[in-house]
């Protein structure tokens, strides 16, 4: 009697296929302590795995760099722009 080779859930992540848990971590730029972190915290479905990668380095990207508000770049332009249009002051002679 044959039996059929049993095929592998396309959505789950088998963590004893080296070659498979190579592929997932190369994709989302996990190492492999990380990985299994996430797999024990979250399960194994690659969907949630993904997820998960996506708010972890959210959560790490930098704050971007204070911007001043508009009512301070407006002062300083108009301070640069009075600067600029000091009037020449004729010769006496």
């Amino acid at each position: 009697m044959r039996r059929s080779i049993p095929k592998p859930i396309r959505n789950k992540l088998d963590l004893t296929d080296r070659v498979q848990m190579r592929l997932v971590r190369k994709r989302l730029g996990l190492s492999d302590a990380e990985l299994t972190a996430i797999v024990g915290r979250i399960g194994n479905s690659i969907a949630a795995i993904s997820k998960e990668a996506a708010q972890q380095r959210a959560v790490a990207l930098p704050k971007p760099a204070e911007v001043p508000p508009a009512a301070v770049i407006a002062s300083a332009a108009a301070t640069e722009q009075a600067g600029a249009e000091i009037p020449k002051i004729a010769p006496t002679s």
